[in-house]
């Protein structure tokens, strides 16, 4: 059973890695984002 996984190089690991991260960051700058912008919207 175990032998039917797909097995991924250690290029595409790390392009997986790479895009996971990616990924993360581009979130929590949408979060930080929405924030300052709730922030700026109350303060007015």
């Amino acid at each position: 059973m175990d032998d039917d996984r797909i097995r991924l190089t250690e290029a595409q690991q790390r392009a997986r890695r790479n895009r996971s991260i990616a990924i993360g960051i581009v979130l929590i700058s949408l979060v930080v984002i929405f924030y300052f912008v709730t922030l700026a919207k109350l303060s007015t």
